[in-house]
């Protein structure tokens, strides 16, 4: 009797959750044909981009400042949908760190060029995912320029298998909260930081965050 009863339990559950399953396999196919679809515009606007910032008249006027931050939001959130989707399935490797934060820096120059970038990474080596850490490094660092003070500076360094990035911004109030989804400036749909602690989980990277002095914050990720 028990037997039967386990089985037409688990024939009524299967079938209650059948479903819920289909509905997860079409809400999971459909975000990433959106993804895919969006491939097209985020490259054409980039592309346009470069060929605007070429004509002398618009060359660092604040409207095209404006409008390149912008382009480049909306292709830093393509990029974290998109590695989000890859998280259960990319590949993890030994790499050296140093020149996918050079690669992230330089990006962050261009739209931030009132702030002062001090880079110190000797040879930093860990098992990691590529695109996956470029993403942390790009959504860490994006937020250290957004949210920093005039003629600020960001200071990266390494110290054996801990990564120190440090900046002169308006600080966090509550550090421990950072990477929770409600807690997100105004202007912030949260999403960075929520996807910067889920890669870094996968990597096996402890992020702990902290208050920089004099002023600002500090991440430090300690690498596998």
């Amino acid at each position: 009797m028990l037997l039967i009863f386990a089985y037409i339990s688990y024939k009524l559950a299967k079938n209650a959750l059948k479903p819920l399953r289909e509905s997860i396999i079409t809400l999971d196919k459909f975000a990433k044909d959106l993804i895919h679809d969006l491939n097209t515009p985020v490259t054409s606007m980039q592309l346009n981009m470069k060929l605007i910032e070429k004509i002398p008249q618009l060359q660092n006027t604040k409207a095209l400042i404006r409008l390149k931050k912008s382009i480049n939001n909306i292709s830093e959130l393509h990029e974290n949908l998109t590695i989000l989707l890859q998280e259960e399935t990319f590949q993890i490797q030994n790499q050296n760190i140093c020149p996918i934060i050079q690669e992230v820096v330089e990006i962050q120059k261009t739209l931030y060029p009132h702030i002062a970038f001090h880079i110190q990474c000797n040879i930093l080596k860990a098992k990691i995912n590529t695109q996956a850490m470029k993403q942390i490094l790009q959504n860490i660092i994006s937020n250290a320029c957004k949210y920093n003070s005039s003629n600020g500076y960001i200071k990266i360094y390494n110290n054996k298998n801990a990564l120190y990035i440090e900046d002169s911004g308006k600080g966090i109030k509550e550090p421990e909260k950072i990477f929770e989804r409600s807690y997100s400036d105004e202007n912030s749909s949260g999403l960075g930081l929520d996807i910067v602690k889920r890669l870094a989980y996968a990597m096996d990277i402890k992020i702990v965050v902290q208050k920089n002095e004099p002023a600002g914050t500090r991440f430090v990720l300690t690498l596998p």
